[in-house]
Protein backbone atom coordinates (compact mmCIF):
# COMPACT_ATOMS: atom_id res chain seq x y z
CA UNK A 1 0.00 0.00 0.00
CA UNK A 2 1.56 3.30 -1.01
CA UNK A 3 1.42 6.49 0.99
CA UNK A 4 1.42 9.34 -1.48
CA UNK A 5 1.94 12.88 -0.26
CA UNK A 6 -0.61 14.17 -2.71
CA UNK A 7 -1.93 13.78 -6.22
CA UNK A 8 -0.31 15.47 -9.20
CA UNK A 9 -3.03 15.40 -11.79
CA UNK A 10 -0.94 16.45 -14.79
CA UNK A 11 1.45 13.49 -14.49
CA UNK A 12 -0.26 10.56 -16.24
CA UNK A 13 0.08 6.97 -15.01
CA UNK A 14 2.05 7.73 -11.88
CA UNK A 15 4.06 4.88 -10.41
CA UNK A 16 3.23 4.19 -6.74
CA UNK A 17 4.65 6.78 -4.34
CA UNK A 18 5.92 5.85 -0.87
CA UNK A 19 6.59 8.25 1.97
CA UNK A 20 7.34 8.29 5.70
CA UNK A 21 6.60 4.76 6.89
CA UNK A 22 5.49 2.89 3.76
CA UNK A 23 7.59 0.74 1.43
CA UNK A 24 6.97 -1.09 -1.81
CA UNK A 25 6.54 -4.87 -1.77
CA UNK A 26 8.08 -4.96 -5.23
CA UNK A 27 10.65 -2.55 -6.62
CA UNK A 28 9.88 -2.87 -10.33
CA UNK A 29 8.56 0.70 -10.33
CA UNK A 30 8.36 2.84 -7.20
CA UNK A 31 8.85 6.42 -6.07
CA UNK A 32 10.31 7.33 -2.67
CA UNK A 33 9.86 10.69 -0.95
CA UNK A 34 13.08 11.39 0.98
CA UNK A 35 14.04 14.26 3.30
CA UNK A 36 17.65 14.84 2.27
CA UNK A 37 19.89 15.81 5.19
CA UNK A 38 22.59 18.48 5.00
CA UNK A 39 26.07 17.50 3.86
CA UNK A 40 25.26 14.77 1.35
CA UNK A 41 24.81 15.09 -2.39
CA UNK A 42 21.59 14.05 -4.09
CA UNK A 43 23.56 11.33 -5.88
CA UNK A 44 24.86 10.20 -2.50
CA UNK A 45 21.27 9.60 -1.37
CA UNK A 46 20.57 7.64 -4.56
CA UNK A 47 23.72 5.56 -4.09
CA UNK A 48 22.79 4.58 -0.53
CA UNK A 49 19.29 3.55 -1.57
CA UNK A 50 20.58 1.63 -4.60
CA UNK A 51 22.63 -0.60 -2.29
CA UNK A 52 19.47 -1.57 -0.40
CA UNK A 53 16.93 -2.30 -3.14
CA UNK A 54 16.92 -5.34 -5.46
CA UNK A 55 17.17 -3.27 -8.67
CA UNK A 56 20.08 -1.22 -10.00
CA UNK A 57 18.11 1.48 -11.80
CA UNK A 58 17.68 4.31 -9.27
CA UNK A 59 17.66 8.06 -9.90
CA UNK A 60 16.30 11.32 -8.54
CA UNK A 61 14.04 14.03 -9.94
CA UNK A 62 15.83 17.27 -9.16
CA UNK A 63 19.19 17.98 -7.52
CA UNK A 64 19.62 19.60 -4.12
CA UNK A 65 23.04 21.07 -3.32
CA UNK A 66 24.94 19.37 -0.45
CA UNK A 67 24.25 22.33 1.87
CA UNK A 68 20.50 22.09 1.19
CA UNK A 69 17.97 19.85 2.91
CA UNK A 70 14.46 18.80 2.07
CA UNK A 71 12.34 16.90 -0.39
CA UNK A 72 14.13 14.66 -2.86
CA UNK A 73 12.04 12.42 -5.12
CA UNK A 74 13.87 9.13 -5.70
CA UNK A 75 12.76 6.93 -8.61
CA UNK A 76 13.33 3.18 -8.58
CA UNK A 77 13.15 0.75 -11.51
CA UNK A 78 10.73 1.64 -14.30
CA UNK A 79 9.67 4.72 -12.32
CA UNK A 80 12.80 6.42 -13.70
CA UNK A 81 10.84 6.82 -16.95
CA UNK A 82 8.71 9.40 -15.09
CA UNK A 83 11.75 11.51 -14.16
CA UNK A 84 11.06 14.41 -16.52
CA UNK A 85 7.43 14.65 -15.43
CA UNK A 86 8.42 14.94 -11.77
CA UNK A 87 11.24 17.38 -12.54
CA UNK A 88 8.78 19.65 -14.35
CA UNK A 89 6.71 20.28 -11.23
CA UNK A 90 6.74 23.60 -9.35
CA UNK A 91 8.87 23.83 -6.20
CA UNK A 92 8.62 25.53 -2.79
CA UNK A 93 11.70 26.50 -0.77
CA UNK A 94 12.44 28.06 2.59
CA UNK A 95 15.80 29.39 3.64
CA UNK A 96 17.99 32.22 4.84
CA UNK A 97 19.83 34.93 2.89
CA UNK A 98 22.76 36.76 4.46
CA UNK A 99 22.81 40.33 3.21
CA UNK A 100 25.98 42.39 3.09
CA UNK A 101 28.25 39.54 1.97
CA UNK A 102 29.01 38.37 -1.58
CA UNK A 103 30.47 34.98 -2.56
CA UNK A 104 31.40 33.64 -6.03
CA UNK A 105 29.10 30.61 -5.62
CA UNK A 106 26.20 32.75 -4.32
CA UNK A 107 26.09 30.50 -1.22
CA UNK A 108 28.21 29.68 1.83
CA UNK A 109 30.30 27.08 -0.04
CA UNK A 110 32.88 29.67 -1.15
CA UNK A 111 34.77 32.50 0.55
CA UNK A 112 33.24 35.95 1.08
CA UNK A 113 34.79 38.38 -1.42
CA UNK A 114 32.94 41.57 -0.49
CA UNK A 115 31.29 42.97 2.64
CA UNK A 116 28.97 45.95 3.14
CA UNK A 117 27.00 47.34 6.07
CA UNK A 118 23.28 46.48 6.24
CA UNK A 119 22.21 48.45 9.33
CA UNK A 120 20.46 51.09 7.22
CA UNK A 121 18.07 48.56 5.62
CA UNK A 122 14.53 48.36 6.95
CA UNK A 123 12.29 45.31 6.66
CA UNK A 124 10.17 47.27 4.18
CA UNK A 125 13.27 47.97 2.08
CA UNK A 126 13.92 44.24 1.81
CA UNK A 127 10.31 43.35 0.98
CA UNK A 128 10.16 46.07 -1.68
CA UNK A 129 13.38 44.76 -3.23
CA UNK A 130 11.80 41.34 -3.83
CA UNK A 131 9.20 42.75 -6.22
CA UNK A 132 11.39 42.74 -9.37
CA UNK A 133 11.97 39.03 -8.76
CA UNK A 134 8.37 37.85 -8.81
CA UNK A 135 6.30 36.81 -11.81
CA UNK A 136 8.01 35.87 -15.07
CA UNK A 137 11.64 36.96 -14.73
CA UNK A 138 14.95 36.63 -16.56
CA UNK A 139 17.55 35.00 -14.33
CA UNK A 140 21.24 34.26 -14.81
CA UNK A 141 22.35 30.96 -13.25
CA UNK A 142 25.38 31.08 -10.93
CA UNK A 143 28.76 30.24 -12.45
CA UNK A 144 29.12 27.57 -9.76
CA UNK A 145 26.45 25.25 -11.16
CA UNK A 146 26.11 21.82 -12.76
CA UNK A 147 25.10 23.31 -16.12
CA UNK A 148 27.34 22.02 -18.92
CA UNK A 149 29.21 24.43 -21.20
CA UNK A 150 31.30 22.84 -23.94
CA UNK A 151 30.67 19.43 -22.43
CA UNK A 152 32.03 20.39 -19.00
CA UNK A 153 30.23 21.22 -15.76
CA UNK A 154 30.33 24.96 -15.14
CA UNK A 155 31.51 24.66 -11.53
CA UNK A 156 34.72 22.98 -12.76
CA UNK A 157 35.47 25.97 -14.98
CA UNK A 158 34.66 28.35 -12.10
CA UNK A 159 37.05 26.52 -9.75
CA UNK A 160 39.84 27.01 -12.32
CA UNK A 161 39.09 30.72 -12.35
CA UNK A 162 37.57 30.72 -15.84
CA UNK A 163 34.97 33.44 -16.28
CA UNK A 164 31.97 32.04 -18.15
CA UNK A 165 28.81 34.16 -18.28
CA UNK A 166 25.69 32.14 -18.88
CA UNK A 167 22.79 33.54 -20.89
CA UNK A 168 19.68 34.66 -19.06
CA UNK A 169 16.88 32.12 -18.74
CA UNK A 170 13.17 32.68 -18.17
CA UNK A 171 11.72 31.34 -14.92
CA UNK A 172 8.56 31.99 -12.93
CA UNK A 173 8.51 33.04 -9.27
CA UNK A 174 4.99 32.91 -7.83
CA UNK A 175 5.98 34.10 -4.35
CA UNK A 176 9.09 35.61 -2.76
CA UNK A 177 8.11 36.21 0.85
CA UNK A 178 10.33 37.70 3.54
CA UNK A 179 10.04 36.32 7.06
CA UNK A 180 12.02 36.80 10.26
CA UNK A 181 15.14 38.96 10.22
CA UNK A 182 18.13 38.53 12.54
CA UNK A 183 20.58 41.30 11.77
CA UNK A 184 21.84 40.67 8.25
CA UNK A 185 20.20 37.23 8.05
CA UNK A 186 16.76 37.20 6.44
CA UNK A 187 14.43 34.19 6.26
CA UNK A 188 12.37 33.70 3.10
CA UNK A 189 9.91 31.46 1.31
CA UNK A 190 9.91 31.06 -2.48
CA UNK A 191 7.37 29.27 -4.70
CA UNK A 192 8.70 28.90 -8.22
CA UNK A 193 8.87 27.01 -11.50
CA UNK A 194 11.43 24.37 -12.37
CA UNK A 195 14.86 25.71 -13.28
CA UNK A 196 14.79 28.57 -10.77
CA UNK A 197 18.10 29.07 -8.97
CA UNK A 198 17.46 30.17 -5.39
CA UNK A 199 21.14 31.09 -5.05
CA UNK A 200 20.68 33.55 -7.91
CA UNK A 201 17.61 35.04 -6.19
CA UNK A 202 19.68 35.55 -3.03
CA UNK A 203 22.51 37.18 -4.98
CA UNK A 204 20.18 39.34 -7.06
CA UNK A 205 18.21 40.51 -4.01
CA UNK A 206 21.45 41.63 -2.39
CA UNK A 207 22.44 43.47 -5.56
CA UNK A 208 19.03 45.16 -5.75
CA UNK A 209 19.57 46.42 -2.19
CA UNK A 210 23.08 47.60 -3.03
CA UNK A 211 24.77 45.51 -0.33
CA UNK A 212 25.18 42.08 -1.88
CA UNK A 213 23.94 38.81 -0.45
CA UNK A 214 24.30 35.05 -0.53
CA UNK A 215 22.34 31.97 0.46
CA UNK A 216 23.27 30.42 3.82
CA UNK A 217 20.41 27.95 4.33
CA UNK A 218 17.99 26.21 1.96
CA UNK A 219 15.25 23.64 2.44
CA UNK A 220 12.94 22.34 -0.29
CA UNK A 221 9.53 21.84 1.27
CA UNK A 222 7.43 20.80 -1.72
CA UNK A 223 7.55 19.50 -5.29
CA UNK A 224 4.17 19.78 -6.99
CA UNK A 225 1.64 18.29 -4.57
CA UNK A 226 4.30 16.34 -2.65
CA UNK A 227 5.35 17.78 0.71
CA UNK A 228 8.45 17.12 2.77
CA UNK A 229 6.25 16.47 5.81
CA UNK A 230 5.34 13.17 4.13
CA UNK A 231 8.93 12.21 3.31
CA UNK A 232 11.14 9.53 4.79
CA UNK A 233 13.99 10.50 7.10
CA UNK A 234 16.99 9.09 5.21
CA UNK A 235 18.40 7.05 8.10
CA UNK A 236 14.98 5.62 8.93
CA UNK A 237 14.48 4.69 5.27
CA UNK A 238 17.84 2.94 5.01
CA UNK A 239 17.13 1.00 8.20
CA UNK A 240 13.68 -0.03 6.92
CA UNK A 241 15.13 -1.16 3.58
CA UNK A 242 17.78 -3.24 5.36
CA UNK A 243 15.10 -4.82 7.52
CA UNK A 244 13.05 -5.58 4.41
CA UNK A 245 16.09 -7.22 2.79
CA UNK A 246 16.75 -9.35 5.87
CA UNK A 247 13.12 -10.35 6.25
Amino acid sequence: MSEAAGSTSNIPQLPPVFGRTSLSDTWDAAVLLVDKPVGITSFGVVKRIRHRVPVRKVGHAGTLDPMATGLLIVLVGRATKSMEAFMGQDKVYQGTIRLGEVTPSYDAESEVTERKDTDHLSDDDIRTATRPFTGLIEQRPPSYSAIKVGGERLYKKARRGEDVELPLRSVRVDAFEIGERRGADVDFRVACSKGTYIRSLAHDLGAELGVGGHLVRLRRTAIGDYDVSNAWDLNDLLAALEEQQDG
